[in-house]
């Protein structure tokens, strides 16, 4: 049997138990949060006195917080592409409208909420150019990306378990940094969407964990090949109007190490972390190539970690189209 077949099948081994994982992982629409419990309420007599509060808090926070946020809202924004990406993986039937395609529908319309969110946020503050980050986010959408998964789902399960883990990192340091300067809201805000983004991570490094337990050697080589050719985000063809595809995300994680929001650092400790929850020290029943895959995955962390050290971050910022000193 080939290793696509394979694949196919371990994945509708696992689709019978999908609609449990959709009660354990995911919340019902009418329990979940969202956007406007965390906005000024439009219906309200106070409207616009919410909105001058919000926009007098937003005056202290740095340039960098700006980049870091409007960064997170358009990778949210460009939710679209992610969800065509998971539909055409291998296993899921969105004609046939089965229990991967379901997973994938209810779990775009969770993270849906966290742009919706995020932006009219932005819209308020005052701060930004929304008309700028409005064609970054369109250009994001056009161009798509390339996170090297191809219609695996074992390496697209990787691929997830790691970025839901990162971004709920980026949105939990938004959330800290955003109270240490005086929102609270703000803080509240970022910190509910890191806790769905934490969930969702859950889910997917559960579905990595049941695989590993019938498929344990071609999910370790996915493993591998995930961790060798690294994950690149979402949003790593980022570019700023007027431009082509170029260096805009560089510059963005420039900003977003600099204020502490995810680091070099924090990429290598999520590499650890999902060492130790898939328990890869301890898989039995391994071929000889998932053995050396297992030795190469072990020894990686330490080797990212001083490479890391090594990196070093510009001091000055970058000056984005987004985010206007003088709107500051």
């Amino acid at each position: 049997m080939s290793i696509k077949n394979i694949r196919l099948e371990v994945m509708q081994f696992l689709e019978k138990n999908v609609a449990s994982y959709m009660e354990q992982y995911l919340i019902p629409v009418e329990q979940i949060w969202q956007p406007s419990d965390f906005l000024p309420n439009s219906e309200g007599d106070n409207f616009l006195e919410e909105v001058k509060e919000l926009r007098e808090i937003s005056k202290d926070l740095p340039y960098d917080f700006w980049v870091a946020m409007v960064g997170d809202m358009i990778t949210e924004e460009a939710l679209p592409t992610y969800e065509n990406w998971l539909m055409e993986v291998e296993g899921v039937d969105n004609e046939g409208r089965n229990g991967w395609s379901a997973w994938v529908r209810e779990w775009t319309g969770e993270e849906n909420r966290h742009g919706d969110l995020l932006n009219k946020y932005l819209y308020l503050s005052g701060r930004v150019n929304m008309r700028e980050i409005e064609m970054t986010t369109q250009h994001l959408i056009n161009d798509g990306f390339d996170i090297g998964t191809g219609r695996d789902p074992y390496k697209n399960f990787v691929y997830t378990s790691f970025q839901e883990l990162a971004t709920y990192v980026s949105h939990n340091r938004v959330s800290q940094l955003a109270k240490s300067y005086g929102d609270k809201k703000l803080s509240k805000m970022c910190k509910m969407i890191a806790g769905d983004e934490m969930r969702h991570h859950h889910a997917y490094s559960h579905f990595v964990s049941e695989i590993f337990k019938v498929d344990p050697s071609e999910m370790m080589l996915a493993f591998q090949y995930m961790m060798k050719q690294k994950i690149v985000m979402p949003a790593h063809f980022l570019r700023e109007s007027g431009q082509k595809i170029s260096s805009a995300f560089e510059l963005f994680s420039d900003s977003a190490q600099r204020i502490g929001v995810y680091t070099a650092n924090d990429y290598v400790d999520i590499m650890q972390k999902l060492i130790d929850k898939w328990e890869i020290d301890k898989i039995a029943g391994l071929t000889d190539e998932a053995e050396k895959a297992r030795d190469y995955l072990m020894k990686l962390p330490a080797r990212m970690a001083r490479i890391s050290e090594r990196l070093v971050i510009p001091k000055e910022s970058h000056i984005f189209k987004w985010v206007e000193p003088a709107r500051l």
